[in-house]
C-alpha cells in the first residue's frame, strides 16, 4: 500500500509538471528549447521510471479497499472533526494537512485557509524553530514529543502541544497528529465542568429544537404529500430541508438510471447551472447509490466528488462547500434515488446529529416513496 501510495504522489507530481509544461507554450521563441527539453526529460521520466514502477504494481494486483474499510474511513474522519479537543494533522515540515472544528475556534482560522499552510504560522515567533524541529523529529519515527507553544493571537497564553506520529490512509508518509490545550486545562472546550457547576448549553439546546423542527415538519410533509408523483414527492422533501439545513439540495432519482429532478440553490441561476448536469459524472452521488450508505464529508478532499459545472470548474469549489451530506432512497431494497446536501461558506458544518437526523428522514422518504404508486 506504502508503495501504491508514493507511485500516486510521484505521479500527481508529474501531471503538475506537465500542466506547467502546457502553461510556458507561450514563452518566446527564444525559450522554447529549454521547454522542449524538459519535456523531454519528462517523457524519459515516464518510460524509464513511472512505466517500470506501474507494472511492478500491476503485478502485484490492485489493492482492493472493502465497503466496510470505506465506512470507517469516513466514521474516523467524522470523529475527528467532532474530536472536543483542537486536534491538526501536519506533515514533517508542520504543513497543516487537516483541522478540526474545535481547532479553528481555538486558533480563529478556518480549515480551508490553514490547509496547506504551515501551523507554526500561528505560533509565536520564538515557538516555530522549535515546533518545526519537534514536529520533524516525531515524522521520523523518534517517539512522542510535547512542547509549550504560544498562539500569535495570544501571546501571553501558554498552550501545550503534544505530538505523535500517525499513518492515515490516503497519506503517502508519516503525518504528525498535534492536540493543543490551553495552559488553563479549565479553558479548554474539550474539558467538561463538573456536574456541580455544570450549566445547560443553550447554543446546544437551541441546535436541537431546530433539527427537532425539521424532523417534524418533513413527517408533516410526507404525510400529506399527494400520492401518485413521485418525483412531487421528493420535490416536497426538498424544500422542507432547503434554507433552514442546508445551502443547496439536489435530488437525482430513477430507476434505470438517475436524472436530476430538484435543483434547489441560494440563487436560481445556480440552480439552473446544475440543473442540467449528468448524476453520473458526480462521483458520490454513484458511490452512495451503489453502496446503500449515506456519507457525510467535512471539508471534502476531492474537489471534483460532484463533478463540473458546465464550464468545467469542481462544483463543490465553485459552491464554497464546506461540508456535505449525501443519503440514498431505497425503495424495495433498490436505491431508486439521492439527496445531496451542501453546506457553504461560514455557515457551521454538518454535525453528526445532523447527519443521523437526515438518515432518518431518507427512511421516512423511502417509505413513502414506496407507498406511491
Amino acid at each position: 500500500m506504502a508503495k501504491t501510495d508514493e507511485f500516486g504522489e510521484e505521479l500527481a507530481d508529474f501531471v503538475r509538471r506537465v500542466a506547467e509544461l502546457k502553461a510556458a507554450r507561450s514563452v518566446s521563441e527564444g525559450d522554447l528549447p529549454t521547454v522542449l527539453d524538459a519535456a523531454i526529460f519528462e517523457l524519459d521520466h515516464v518510460a524509464d521510471q513511472l512505466w517500470p514502477w506501474y507494472e511492478r504494481l500491476s503485478s502485484a494486483g490492485p489493492p482492493r479497499t472493502p465497503s466496510a474499510d470505506r465506512q470507517e474511513q469516513h466514521l474516523l474522519r467524522a470523529v475527528f472533526q467532532r474530536f472536543p479537543l483542537p486536534v491538526a494533522l501536519v506533515d514533517r515540515e508542520a504543513v497543516v494537512r487537516r483541522l478540526n472544528f474545535t481547532a479553528t475556534a481555538f486558533t480563529g482560522v478556518r480549515a480551508g485557509y490553514a490547509t496547506g499552510r504551515p501551523l507554526t504560522g500561528l505560533l509565536a515567533h520564538a515557538d516555530r524553530a522549535a515546533f518545526r524541529s519537534q514536529a520533524a523529529a516525531v515524522a521520523r519515527g523518534e517517539g512522542d514529543r510535547s512542547l509549550t507553544v504560544h498562539l500569535q493571537q495570544h501571546p501571553s497564553a501558554p498552550v501545550h502541544a503534544t505530538l505523535t506520529a500517525v499513518r492515515p490512509s490516503g497519506e503517502p508518509h508519516t503525518t504528525v497528529l498535534v492536540v493543543l490545550q490551553p495552559g488553563d486545562l479549565r479553558a479548554s472546550p474539550g474539558v467538561a465542568e463538573s456536574p456541580a457547576t455544570q450549566v445547560p448549553d443553550l447554543a446546544e439546546t437551541t441546535r436541537h429544537a431546530a433539527l427537532m423542527d425539521v424532523l417534524d415538519e418533513m413527517t408533516t410533509t410526507l404525510l400529506t404529500a399527494p400520492r401518485g408523483d413521485r418525483e412531487a414527492v421528493v420535490r416536497q422533501a426538498a424544500r422542507v430541508l432547503h434554507g433552514r439545513f442546508a445551502d443547496w439540495v439536489i435530488a437525482d432519482t430513477g430507476t434505470a438510471g438517475f436524472s436530476r429532478t430538484t435543483v434547489l440553490a441560494p440563487s436560481e441561476e445556480e440552480a439552473s447551472a446544475l440543473a442540467g448536469q449528468d448524476p453520473t459524472t458526480c462521483p458520490l452521488v454513484m458511490e452512495t447509490a451503489r453502496t446503500a450508505s449515506p456519507a457525510l464529508q467535512v471539508g471534502p478532499p476531492n474537489p471534483d466528488a460532484f463533478g463540473r459545472d458546465a464550464e468545467g470548474a469542481p462544483v463543490l469549489v465553485q459552491a464554497n462547500v464546506t461540508s456535505l451530506l449525501c443519503v440514498p432512497v431505497v425503495v424495495g431494497g433498490a436505491v431508486q434515488g439521492v439527496l445531496t446536501l451542501f453546506r457553504c461558506a461560514a455557515r457551521p458544518a454538518f454535525s453528526m446529529a445532523e447527519a443521523r437526523a437526515l438518515d432518518t428522514m431518507s427512511r421516512h422518504l423511502s417509505l413513502a416513496v414506496a407507498a406511491t404508486p
